[in-house]
């Protein structure tokens, strides 16, 4: 059984000036960003400002020189919450900075540390995820994209699914089985850093229900990747994964992906009503309002504590596996209801194309949310993963 640790952590006093710093930039930057642009939060892809952010220095600002700023877990963290609280569009460099290079870094070789890291750093070099596939469901351990070991290389016959930007990126880490599982259904499995203008490689958009087409179906077909682009030893592919995996599920996206609907929220709730006695707006908010939007900040609190508390451990060295995952599937479940918390709140209809700040960001946010359970693993696989960890099954 793996021990629980989510203690309550305090940022670094370099913290507070580095958040007004990203603030600014982002005031600045962001001056004539609308709101329902805002509401897109991590799924908006702009790459001239993730090009902006590497320049400032807060791209890889955990990574070792000369690849990154050597800066502490929680540094990062300030300027994560910051970007996703302004709802920056930060798509182009997400998931290399957030967890392709990290992985990089730990398991990688010098070489593919050199070629690769400082343009994800640069905000110039963007990835995806090659997990999921057809026909897989949640049960990574059955993926059948296979790799045969060839002359200077592999190769790499499959398809994977729901890959996230994929027609944008340059490169994929792919989860491909490379050796029999024996009675061990997760050996055999190795990762590989794909480059996806190889031939044999190719990637079709998948259209979701709001018309966006953020993910893609890619599909292997004899695509030869040579040796120097396997990432870590042959066969560990799925304790790399499970390492990948917790820089995903902790961090504050998994709580503020609707941050713009509680604004909007806010907002709305909010009536001028009158002036002050000093001649000022007076402004007020129902009762019913107040309760609604007042759980939603305390869940909101209480989750970031929590998302903090493993960016610390991650600072610490710490691979919090259980503790990560609790915060992504109690972050999905927050995020999930605060649509039809907003609805019941104000009863209105959401509009995507021709409704006002509210409704555009509850059109977008009521709609997208539906996928939220299922990036960075399903409810129950997540659940699996805790009962696990925690010595309970």
């Amino acid at each position: 059984m793996q021990a629980f640790n989510l203690d309550l952590c305090e940022l670094p006093p370099q913290a507070a000036a580095l958040r007004e710093d990203v603030r600014a930039f982002l005031a600045d930057s962001l001056a004539e960003f609308p709101p329902a642009g805002r509401a897109r939060s991590w799924v908006g892809f702009d790459g001239e400002f993730s090009r902006k952010l590497g320049a400032q220095g807060w791209l890889g600002m955990t990574w070792p020189e000369p690849y990154g700023r050597a800066r502490s877990a929680l540094e990062r963290y300030v300027v994560i919450e910051e970007l996703l609280a302004a709802g920056a569009p930060v798509a182009a460099h997400w998931i290399g900075e957030r967890q392709s290079g990290p992985l990089i870094l730990r398991f990688g070789t010098e070489d593919q540390q050199q070629r690769l890291l400082p343009a994800i750093a640069a905000g110039e070099s963007y990835f995806c995820i090659g997990m999921s596939e057809p026909d897989s469901g949640s049960d990574l351990a059955s993926i059948r994209t296979r790799g045969v070991c060839g002359d200077g290389g592999w190769v790499i016959n499959g398809q994977k699914v729901w890959t996230t930007y994929a027609h944008k990126s340059h490169y994929m880490i792919a989860l491909v089985r490379t050796g029999e599982a024996g009675d061990d259904r997760h050996a055999g499995f190795s990762q590989f850093i794909v480059d996806l203008s190889t031939p044999g490689v190719t990637v079709r958009p998948i259209r979701n229900m709001i018309g966006d087409e953020e993910f893609n179906e890619v599909i292997f077909e004899d695509v030869f990747i040579p040796d120097d682009m396997l990432v870590g030893e042959e066969g560990n592919g799925w304790q790399q994964v499970i390492a990948e995996l917790a820089f995903e599920r902790s961090g504050p996206d998994r709580f503020l992906s609707s941050f713009q609907l509680i604004v909007e929220m806010v907002r709305r709730a909010c009536v001028i009503e009158g002036e002050t006695q000093s001649g000022g707006k007076k402004t007020v908010i129902s009762t019913r309002a107040s309760i609604a939007i007042g759980r939603l900040t305390a869940h909101l609190i209480t989750l970031r504590q929590m998302s903090l508390a493993v960016a610390a451990q991650l600072d610490a060295g710490v691979q919090p596996v259980v503790e990560a995952t609790v915060v992504k599937d109690l972050g999905v479940a927050f995020e999930q209801s605060i649509p039809e918390i907003a609805h019941d709140l104000f009863g209105v209809s959401p509009r995507l194309d021709s409704g006002d700040d509210f409704e555009k960001a509850l059109a977008y946010v009521q709609q997208a949310n539906v996928s939220f359970s299922l990036r960075g693993g399903t409810t129950e696989i997540l659940r699996g993963v805790i009962a696990r960890g925690l010595g309970l099954r």
